[in-house]
């Protein structure tokens, strides 16, 4: 099949206008003009999308697709307030609850242009979803105690889920890793144990970091809303001591970051001491700017990083903390913020950040050999976005026109590995409409 489009954006090479990729056997053959490429191919069948983008499909570096429901519910609280708001709405879904929430994040993700999600899940719901509908994944079973006592029950738990969770999916497709969940949630012992089981499985693992001033202080002055809150939620809760460092270099102490496939989620408190430990130790780095400045976390220092030679990528969040897993939101506020807060001579472009959203997303999780870019010999995981509205026109830069004017109602195709899993409002894996009532059904219980 040949896909042709106005713009072919490879990523790891110029735009080409008036092209078209070459897909065969779930692979990308060939990238070229075409004119050129149906010549020499004149029995391939052509899918010509006009004036739009063909581009590799966008690779969300940290979601939670099973709080996909809780969309909209905790809106207009800071960090703290509505984690626990979060937490205690939570208790309120069942099993089931949490499998059609997933399943309406797989929904979003795949119209959004979203082609691989590295997800965090307690409750399997997400690795359950991205089979059913998919996606490639890298799913990551979240743990988290403050109790010493009880880390190797977590552990075996986690170690039971991950056996399932990997014996049910297309290893072509999901990665299964582990993720202890934040500095403030898990005691140290844990993140040994994590280490050492993840490095004795060759597991890829991700955690919340420096994600928030609360968290900061937690970790440093044991003074904070989240040791107050959390000590409310948790009457039980071991005391805190506090650390008298940054939560980097606290999480560093325990060995989480001997890890080889390592990927910090957040980083808005950061200083050039933690940056430098995160670079030296090759741990890659979520950039999720929606859900910081929405949630007031702080701002990641992105260009000090990228100096640095952090490797880092794209995320959403999640729903329930950001409202939408929309990668051209993410990108186009992304980069304004990082400009209204760094008035470099050297402005960050749009094309690095498609490149954030894409080739160096699939970097930071180790993937860049198989997926990120348009080249010969990749999984052909491939969207086209639809960059003919009125507020898109005259697309003089594609880059530009995909930063600052477009969005994921634009997404007009979504293709996984040769597969067509979203085309003009279908979805042929996915049972769209009770995916859609369950959602319904679930918000007067998630409401009160």
């Amino acid at each position: 099949m040949l896909l042709a489009a106005r713009y072919v954006l490879p990523i790891a090479t110029p735009h080409i206008e008036h092209g078209a990729v070459l897909v065969q056997d779930g692979k990308i053959v060939e990238i070229g003009e075409l004119e050129v490429l149906s010549a020499a191919h004149p029995d391939e069948e052509v899918r010509d999308f006009g004036l739009a983008a063909l581009m590799p499909g966008f690779i969300d570096l940290h979601t939670h697709l099973e709080y996909s429901v809780m969309r909209g519910l905790v809106d207009d609280l800071p960090y703290p307030r509505w984690k626990m708001q979060l937490m205690e709405k939570e208790q309120r879904l069942s099993p089931e609850n949490w499998s059609d929430s997933a399943l309406l994040g797989a929904l979003e993700a795949l119209r959004s242009g979203i082609t691989t999600v590295a997800d965090i899940s307690e409750s399997g719901a997400s690795a359950a979803a991205v089979v059913a509908s998919g996606l490639r994944a890298v799913v990551y079973r979240e743990v988290s105690t403050m109790d010493k006592a009880r880390i190797p029950t977590v552990m075996s738990q986690a170690a039971e889920d991950i056996d399932a969770w990997t014996s049910s999916a297309d290893s072509d497709l999901v990665q299964v890793g582990i993720a202890p969940h934040a500095p403030y949630s898990c005691h140290p012992d844990l993140f040994r144990s994590v280490a050492e089981y993840a490095i004795e499985h060759a597991l890829p693992v991700t955690t919340h970091l420096a994600g928030s001033k609360e968290e900061y202080q937690f970790v440093k002055y044991g003074s904070s809303a989240l040791a107050v809150d959390y000590r409310e939620m948790e009457p039980d809760r071991v005391p805190w001591l506090p650390t008298g460092v940054s939560p980097v270099t606290y999480v560093a102490q325990w060995g989480l970051f001997d890890v080889e496939n390592m990927l910090a989620v957040h980083c808005t408190q950061v200083d050039e001491a933690d940056i430098d430990i995160l670079a030296s130790n090759d741990v890659s780095v979520a950039y999720c700017p929606r859900c910081n400045a929405k949630l007031g976390m702080g701002v990641m220092p992105l260009r000090r990083m990228l100096h640095a030679g952090v490797r880092i990528g794209i995320g959403t969040d999640s729903p329930a903390s950001n409202n939408t897993m929309d990668v051209f939101d993410e990108m186009r506020i992304g980069l304004l913020i990082q400009r209204a807060i760094d008035a470099n001579e050297q402005f960050h472009n749009a094309r690095k950040f498609v490149k954030l959203g894409t080739l160096d997303a699939a970097r930071a999780l180790r993937m860049d050999h198989a997926v990120g870019s348009l080249e010969p010999g990749k999984q052909a995981d491939v969207i086209a976005v639809d960059l003919s509205h009125s507020h898109q026109l005259p697309t003089l830069n594609p880059y530009s026109t995909l930063v600052h004017a477009a969005n994921q109602d634009n997404v007009v195709f979504t293709m996984i590995g040769g597969k067509v899993l979203y085309e003009n409002g279908t979805w042929p894996t996915l049972d769209v409409e009770r995916i859609k009532a369950r959602a319904e059904e679930m918000r007067p219980m998630l409401r009160g």
